[in-house]
C-alpha cells in the first residue's frame, strides 16, 4: 500500500486560519453586495462538514471493499512514483468532472449533492457544507481502479482535489490573471457554479481544472453578480433536513406519480423534470434541485 499523507487532516489548521481571516476581512472591509456571513448559516455548514466525516467513515467500509476487490481482479498496476502521481491527479480530476456533472443532471444523485448548494451565502464555510450520502460518488472512479490505481492513491487524489476546492468558495477574491482563469477552477468560476440564475445553472463543474468545462461545453464566465442558493430555497438550518430534504421530495413525487414511467423519471431524470401533459414527452424545468453546484 502506498504511504501517502492525509492531506485533509494536514489542511485543517489552514482551513481554520483562512476562515477566520475571511470573517475578519468582512468586519474590517464590509461589502454590501457580497453574501458575507450569517452565524446560523455558517454553523450549519460546519455541522454538515463534521457530520460528513462520520457518515463518510461508514460509507467507506463497503466502498473500500468494492475497490479492493476490483483492484485484486485487475492485472494492471500503476506504481506511485513522482511522475505517475500527477497523472493520477489529472485522471481523478477528469472523473470528478463527470461525477460532479452527473450529480447535477440525475435527480437521485442531485439529492446527495444539493446539500452543498443549499446555502444562500458563499464563503469559506460553504466549502464545508458537505453531504452525508456520498455513496453515490464511488462508481465514477471505478475505471481508475480497474486500470491499476491503488485505492489509497485514489483516496489521496480525491483528498487533494477536495482541499484545492476550499479556497474557491469566496467572494473576497476577484478574477485572477487570464492564464490562471483559463486553466484552473477559480473563485470566479466557482461563484458561477453556485449561482441560481438561469444562465449560470449547471455550469463550471471542474474541481482543480476548468479545462474540462471548456472542452465539454459546460463553461460560463462570471459576468453578472451571482445570486447564491437554490432556485427554490429550503429555508432551514436544521442539518437533518438539509441532508435529506431532496430525498423526501423524491419520495413524495414518486408516491404521487401516475405511472411507472413517471416514477422512473422522478428518480433518474434531471432535477425539476416534469412529465408532459400527454404523459409521453417530458420536460426539464428549473426546480429546487436545478441550481448548479
Amino acid at each position: 500500500m502506498p504511504n501517502l499523507p492525509d492531506v485533509v487532516l494536514w489542511s485543517i489548521p489552514a482551513f481554520v486560519l483562512l476562515t477566520v481571516l475571511e470573517m475578519v476581512s468582512y468586519r474590517l472591509h464590509p461589502d454590501e453586495d457580497a453574501a458575507g456571513y450569517e452565524a446560523k448559516d455558517a454553523a450549519t455548514s460546519v455541522g454538515m462538514g463534521l457530520g460528513s466525516l462520520v457518515f463518510d467513515a461508514l460509507w467507506k467500509i463497503p466502498i473500500v471493499a468494492i475497490y479492493a476487490a476490483v483492484y485484486e481482479l485487475t492485472p494492471l498496476r500503476i506504481p506511485v512514483l513522482w511522475w505517475t502521481l500527477p497523472l493520477m491527479l489529472l485522471a481523478q480530476d477528469f472523473f470528478y468532472y463527470w461525477s460532479h456533472r452527473g450529480h447535477h443532471v440525475i435527480r437521485i444523485l442531485w439529492a446527495c449533492h444539493v446539500v452543498h448548494h443549499s446555502s444562500r451565502k458563499f464563503n469559506l464555510t460553504t466549502a464545508l457544507r458537505q453531504p452525508w450520502t456520498t455513496w453515490t460518488v464511488w462508481p465514477f472512479y471505478l475505471p481508475m481502479i480497474a486500470l491499476g490505481v491503488h485505492p489509497a492513491a485514489l483516496a489521496f487524489c480525491s483528498s487533494a482535489n477536495l482541499v484545492y476546492q476550499f479556497w474557491v468558495h469566496t467572494e473576497r477574491i476577484d478574477k485572477l490573471p487570464r492564464p490562471f482563469e483559463y486553466v484552473l477552477n477559480t473563485p470566479s468560476h466557482h461563484r458561477v457554479h453556485h449561482a441560481s440564475q438561469g444562465g449560470y445553472l449547471d455550469r463550471n463543474f471542474g474541481g482543480i481544472l476548468i479545462v474540462w468545462d471548456r472542452l465539454f461545453g459546460s463553461f460560463v464566465p462570471e459576468t453578472e453578480r451571482p445570486v447564491f442558493g437554490l432556485t427554490k430555497n429550503i429555508d432551514t438550518f436544521n442539518p437533518l433536513r438539509v441532508a435529506t430534504h431532496e430525498y423526501a421530495a423524491i419520495a413524495r413525487d414518486v408516491r404521487a406519480a401516475r405511472s411507472w414511467r413517471e416514477r422512473a423519471g422522478r428518480v433518474f431524470r434531471g432535477p425539476g423534470w416534469q412529465p408532459a401533459p400527454d404523459g409521453d414527452a417530458a420536460s426539464r424545468v428549473p426546480d429546487a434541485g436545478a441550481s448548479a453546484a
